[in-house]
């Protein structure tokens, strides 16, 4: 049987198919994935099954579950393998991006130098009650992350961070007295969807001062998406796995483009 593979008394199809995409396990094709969860159970035989039937509940098939440990006496963890045999048509997905192509720094100075003629400012903060800076330092401090420089190395960049837990009202008061041609803002804790809050409150507030349309607006963090952040009114959102380049690119040249310079 060319092109098949047998497998727990399964066949599975071995050509790639854009237009029907599954998990990768052992196979290709073969739909395998891991789930782990919490349940408000004990560790007993009926809470194994409560755990089976919830994989069922998302769509799984060929359950097992692999490993079940006891947190305290009311929950249990579960590891879960199983078999999500529908699939996507890849083909049909298209995702909005921030920036299609990210100049390295060398290219963004000598766009600042070409296009811009002046220093571009940039201030940054963890805002509200966020007071995680792993996200913001990567991106603004002059060491970056993972080899990949900060802004505040950047010639022609102007770079600010103002640090975590800085309500919006001081981070505008404080971009207005710097004049701000970019804003950059982190968020990391996103319980109850406290970010969405935060980040909402900050454009209105913009909005409220009349500079919302004089500055190149950006957010960042694990759970940002830039297309939840041009749902919230940023012109940019970056998510895990972006660095000083990417932000870099796109606001340069936003800020030519929109002719804020």
């Amino acid at each position: 049987m060319s092109g098949l593979y047998s497998m727990e008394n399964k066949e599975y199809d071995k050509n790639l198919d854009l237009k029907n995409i599954k998990p990768y396990g052992d196979t290709l094709n073969d739909a395998k994935v891991q789930v782990s969860f919490t349940l408000p159970i004990k560790d007993d035989e009926k809470g194994i099954e409560a755990a089976k039937l919830t994989a069922k509940n998302m769509g799984l098939s060929d359950i097992n579950v692999a490993h079940h440990k006891a947190l305290d006496g009311e929950f249990t963890f579960y590891v879960v393998y199983g078999s999500l045999e529908k699939g996507v048509n890849y083909e049909d997905i298209h995702v909005e991006v921030a920036q299609e192509n990210t100049m390295d720094k060398n290219e963004i100075e000598k766009y600042i130098k070409s296009n811009i003629k002046r220093n571009v400012v940039v201030v940054g903060a963890s805002t509200g009650t966020d007071a995680h800076t792993v996200g913001i330092d990567a991106i603004m401090n002059m060491k970056g992350y993972a080899g990949n420089y900060g802004l505040e190395r950047y010639e022609g960049v102007e770079a600010y961070n103002l640090g975590s837990q800085v309500p919006n009202e001081d981070f505008i008061k404080r971009a207005l007295e710097l004049k701000a041609d970019v804003l950059l803002v982190s968020q990391t804790v996103t319980q109850k969807n406290v970010h969405i809050e935060n980040l909402t409150n900050l454009v209105e507030l913009l909005e409220a001062e009349g500079i919302r349309d004089k500055v190149v607006l950006i957010c960042g963090g694990p759970r940002i998406s830039h297309e939840l952040a041009k749902e919230l009114g940023y012109d940019a959102g970056f998510g895990p796995g972006k660095f000083a380049q990417d932000v870099g690119s796109f606001f340069v040249e936003e800020l030519v483009n929109r002719d804020l310079i």
